[in-house]
């Protein structure tokens, strides 16, 4: 691995200024879910300008993309690695969970892949860069699943920024519930009794939500948040809407147990004023991470090699729609550490993505991931070691145009 390190960072000092650049331009001009046209414009313009063919647009998502390059020759069956680039922020506080530099990490090791297979001709490979997104809450990678992006992939990577560096952690699954509560307006001091309180159902189910944490496993997660409270002080709310996040480490337990009992405390909420209730799963359920095994041993060894050292990591406190991939193809998702004790979600975080640590750890997870299908590619048996685990056949596709 050592060798194999060396080999992508021979190529890191050219790239790493417009890297740089990239998270820095993306910082600057935060995109919430599906609307992140300048950040795809921008990531899809560098792999047009490396050398990659792109298709702009996927699934019937605008600010998707996808882009492919394969060494001159390379037959079909030769290895085939996705790297994932997410690159949407989170409302009011940007870009705090660190999607720009990811961005920088999917976009960087696309490029050092590129530059060393050229310098080192012989090894057949596919690199595919996949942009997903709407990763903050709205699971883009699901419908580009559907949509066959994973078709004749053998193995999927992607990094992401984080307090500490690991590999191989598992995430928590999870549901995101729709509440709304229908009532009957009513002037609040003039004839209170002739109203039907939405909010009240709302608040009721949230303290209900609140006994219940004290009987929910450890692992279990559930927040809430009110997205329409009323619609005056002087009215009684005829309406009210909640977004409830359910999550478990345990996807099964999620499903069968956790998830109806947290809907049961909204049913209640609404039983108890004499409200209506409706509950909705509009996004589609985040699943837990699998880690292959094969792949978190080669990206520790690159970890290793660039000097850092991977925690254990049972469980990132955390979802993701990688799990959604990693139930699909064999795939992993390490954590690159940005800043010891600055955590995902923060404004802190946030600083620390554009912040004087930025640089290092855009080339550090560049290389990592770079390094890591590298090795995939220069002994495919590592490749048919992780699909034979997996327990899925390989589906070559043929692209005649894929550029070289």
């Amino acid at each position: 691995m050592p060798e194999l390190v060396a080999e992508v960072a021979r190529g890191l000092g050219a790239r790493l200024p417009v890297l740089c650049d990239v998270a820095a331009d993306l910082h600057a001009h935060p995109e919430i879910r599906f609307t992140e046209h300048h950040a795809a414009q921008r990531l899809t313009d560098e792999l047009d300008r490396a050398g990659f063919a792109v298709t702009r647009g996927f699934a019937g998502l605008d600010t998707a993309f996808v882009g492919r390059w394969s060494t001159p020759g390379a037959a079909p069956d030769a290895p085939t690695v996705a790297i994932f680039c997410e690159y949407d922020a989170l409302e009011e506080i940007g870009h705090a969970c660190g999607h720009n530099l990811i961005a920088a990490f999917g976009l960087g090791a696309a490029m050092l892949l590129r530059d060393a297979l050229l310098a080192a001709p012989g090894t057949d490979a596919h690199v595919v860069v996949i942009g997903s997104p709407g990763e903050e809450g709205a699971a883009g990678k699901v419908p580009m699943i559907e949509g066959g992006v994973l078709d004749g992939i053998d193995v999927a990577i992607m990094a992401h920024p984080a307090d500490l560096d690991a590999v191989g952690g598992t995430s928590l699954s999870r549901i995101a519930l729709d509440v709304e509560f229908e009532g009957r307006a009513a002037h609040a001091a003039n004839d209170p009794a002739d109203g039907v309180n939405a909010l009240d159902a709302a608040t009721l189910s949230l303290n209900a939500i609140g006994l219940l944490r004290q009987q929910l496993p450890d692992a279990v997660r559930v927040h809430a948040i009110v997205t329409d409270g009323g619609q005056a002080p002087n009215i009684i709310p005829e309406h009210t809407a909640l977004r409830c996040f359910v999550r478990d480490v345990d996807q099964d337990r999620l499903l069968a147990n956790i998830v109806p009992r947290v809907r049961r405390c909204f049913e209640a909420g609404a039983l108890a004023t004499g409200c209506t209730v409706t509950i909705e799963e509009r996004t589609p359920p985040y699943h837990s991470m699998r880690p292959d095994p094969v792949l978190a041993d080669v990206a520790a060894a690159a970890f290793a090699a660039v000097g850092r050292v991977p925690q254990p990591q049972e469980v990132m406190a955390g979802s993701t729609d990688m799990g959604n991939v990693s139930r699909i193809v064999p795939a992993i998702h390490p954590m690159v550490c940005l800043e010891p004790g600055v955590h995902p979600h923060t404004r802190e975080f946030a600083a620390a993505a554009a912040g004087p640590n930025a640089e290092k750890t855009i080339a550090d997870g560049a290389v990592i991931l770079a390094a890591t299908a590298l090795a995939v590619f220069r002994d495919p048996s590592l490749r048919d070691a992780a699909v034979a685990g997996f327990g899925i056949e390989r589906r070559p596709v043929d692209d005649p145009d894929t550029p070289v």
